[in-house]
């Protein structure tokens, strides 16, 4: 935001993301401390004079006059920024980008939810002038910080780097803080009412209402429920180990194809889920060989996702989440540990790849995960116990042993080295 800030005179800075991730919180917090002064125009909530007044763009002068008398806010020239919050709740606002930047007097920040869904942009021209940036839920240095600690996540990176193991005990209380994490997610409410409460029942109903919130958002892009069954059946998808998203028994066996690949994009664009696609050819060049007829789909935040697994009763009892907590309960969490490394590799800015291939008439090797690095490329699997067994990556590895620079087991034990193959706990998935 910072090198935008500099650079800015040609663009509007588009901060998109899932609902309640932060994004009007962050907005007006950079607003704050980095322009003498700002104008936050929240569209959700604002009058029909202020939506009007972006439907005719003929005069700006007096659109920044009445926008300034409105809100009571003194705007002056390159010093000043407008925000644009919820812009997906006033089209024309977004329209109106490409002739605002041209005047060039203020910067301009917008945010919004489910911004590239085509209800909310088929009768507009969709501005070129536009840098984007993704914001998604607090990733584990985050919530580290959010707890007040600034010292862990340094030294755990000092670690990957040399490969020096931690100690068994230290690794425990390691993986119990990174539990937490699993927990409560990265969704600055919860992650507040934990810090506020210390009650996992109270974080739980908090992360419940942004699910419902992002059911009621996916009923606005699909009327039928569809979008909304899918996204609360990844959990159950996931905890089947199926090598790929499978609709059997959400969608109805008549729909179009092309109605299910609009509604998968129409999710992943709205940010509440991630897709990792099947890479057909696994090498460099990863998006090349991606396959739209095999994928994967995990939920944006581990946090929620837990929610969604439990979801059962009204609310996940605190007894569940100390269980969950103290690894104590007696649940595969093979499919958690999976959701939590997906939302840390999108969070680190890698695009999502796995990879199966045939082991013998029924079964399949699965690498959970496959990421680039140069002209190499880096296996990935993911387990949710001690078990440092890793038959999927060495069979992978021997089949394409020209094409691997460094391969991982991600597992609960602490960092060892074990041939070839990297085994590390799953709090340093981060540095991968």
């Amino acid at each position: 935001m910072l090198r935008w800030k500099e650079e800015n005179g040609n663009t509007a800075l588009l901060i998109k993301g899932a609902r309640r991730v932060g994004k009007s919180t962050l907005a007006e917090a950079f607003a704050k401390k980095e322009y003498d002064s700002y104008l936050l125009i929240d569209f959700s909530i604002a009058s029909q004079e202020v939506h009007n007044l972006f439907k005719d763009l003929t005069d700006l002068n007096y659109i920044f006059i009445r926008l300034q008398i409105i809100y009571g806010v003194s705007l002056t020239p390159r010093k000043s920024v407008i925000i644009f919050d919820e812009v997906q709740k006033e089209p024309y606002a977004r329209q109106a980008i490409k002739h605002l930047v041209k005047d060039g007097r203020y910067d301009y920040i917008e945010t919004g939810s489910l911004i590239s869904i085509r209800k909310n942009t088929k009768d507009i021209v969709i501005p070129s002038e536009e840098t984007q940036v993704c914001l998604y839920p607090l990733d584990y240095e985050e919530f580290r910080w959010a707890l007040e600690d600034n010292v862990s996540i340094n030294l755990l990176k000092q670690c990957f780097e040399t490969k020096t193991p931690l100690s068994d005990g230290i690794n425990r209380q390691m993986m119990r803080d990174f539990r937490l994490y699993m927990l409560v997610g990265g969704m600055p409410q919860a992650v507040s009412a934990y810090i506020d409460s210390n009650d996992m029942s109270y974080v739980d109903a908090v992360k419940r209402r942004i699910i419902e919130l992002y059911d009621e958002d996916f009923m606005k892009i699909d009327t039928s429920g569809k979008a909304s069954r899918l996204f609360r059946s990844i959990p159950k998808q996931l905890s089947n180990n199926q090598s790929r998203f499978k609709i059997g028994g959400v969608l109805d066996s008549h729909d179009r194809p092309s109605l299910l690949e609009e509604t998968i994009m129409n999710m992943v664009d709205s940010m509440t889920v991630n897709i990792a696609y099947h890479a057909n050819d696994p090498n460099v060049g990863l998006a090349l060989h991606g396959s739209l007829d095999a994928y994967k789909l995990y939920l944006c935040d581990t946090g929620l996702f837990v929610t969604l697994a439990f979801w059962d009763n009204e609310v996940t009892d605190n007894l569940i989440y100390q269980k969950l907590l103290n690894d104590k309960l007696n649940t595969d969490m093979g499919y958690v540990y999976e959701n939590v490394v997906s939302q840390m590799l999108k969070a680190a800015g890698r695009t999502l790849f796995y990879y199966t291939f045939p082991k013998d008439e029924k079964h399949n090797y699965e690498i959970d995960f496959i990421v680039t690095n140069g002209t190499k490329i880096c296996p990935i699997e993911v387990k949710s116990s001690n078990y440092k067994t890793h038959t999927s990556i060495d069979v992978f590895c021997e089949k394409f042993s020209n094409r691997i620079q460094n391969r991982y087991l991600v597992y609960t034990k602490d960092l060892r080295k074990d041939g070839e193959t990297l085994c590390i706990p799953p709090y340093m998935a981060m540095f991968i």
